[in-house]
């Protein structure tokens, strides 16, 4: 049985445009806020009033503002401050969602390194590792295993925030949704439950594996 001939053009417009971009501002943001959360979360450890304070303050504005304002603030304001803080949809989006993401990240990496026991890092100072070192080669080895979970859960959020960028005409996956709706009302036809309803199945199929594998990986790792 052969699909509508409607079906063809909106799949690959949808799986090509917003798919593709969805995830690309994912794997931008997931590592962003990985780089960005685990060195801010390690910083956050150490027993400096002036550096934690900052650190805090990052992490309690970007983690309290909601995304959209975020989001809003860099793609409208910040061109008003400067040309050179001009970006496009897509872009916007990525920061946006890196600057929320590394506070999360940042939260959880403290918490992680906090957790290692003292001997470790009395351990690791026995054997000539100053701070640097013994958080290099001692200490964030043994939190990034306890990260990981947490990571992979942040990834699915990630992705389903994605959707947020639409309302700054980003186009990804639910933005191309809505455009393929609008020029198929403008022909005629009516097929936004089918539209939408791929939109669902599409982000059910990325999110519920990578929600188990956080599951899976949270029994397995983190003790």
């Amino acid at each position: 049985m052969s699909l509508p001939d409607w079906v063809e053009p909106v799949a690959r417009y949808m799986l090509e445009e917003g798919l593709a971009n969805t995830l690309k501002v994912s794997a931008i943001a997931l590592a962003g806020s990985s780089i960005v959360g685990i060195a801010l979360g390690t910083l956050l450890t150490i027993r400096f009033l002036p550096t934690r304070a900052l650190i805090r303050l990052y992490i309690e504005v970007w983690r309290g503002l909601p995304i959209l304002v975020t989001i809003f603030i860099i793609f409208f304001a910040l061109p008003a401050v400067s040309d050179q803080l001009r970006f496009d949809a897509l872009t916007a989006a990525a920061i946006g969602l890196i600057l929320w993401g590394s506070a999360q990240v940042a939260e959880a990496t403290r918490g992680a390194v906090e957790s290692i026991p003292r001997e470790q890092h009395e351990a690791a100072s026995a054997l000539g590792f100053g701070w640097v070192g013994r958080h290099a080669f001692v200490i964030l080895p043994q939190a990034l295993r306890r990260l990981l979970p947490p990571t992979v859960g942040l990834l699915v959020n990630i992705i389903q925030n994605t959707t947020i960028a639409q309302v700054i005409g980003a186009p990804e996956l639910l933005e191309t949704a809505e455009r393929q709706v609008e020029r198929l009302t403008f022909e005629g036809e009516q097929h936004a439950i089918e539209v939408y309803g791929a939109v669902m199945v599409i982000f059910f199929l990325i999110s519920f594996p990578l929600t188990r594998l956080a599951a899976y990986l949270e029994r397995r790792l983190v003790q």
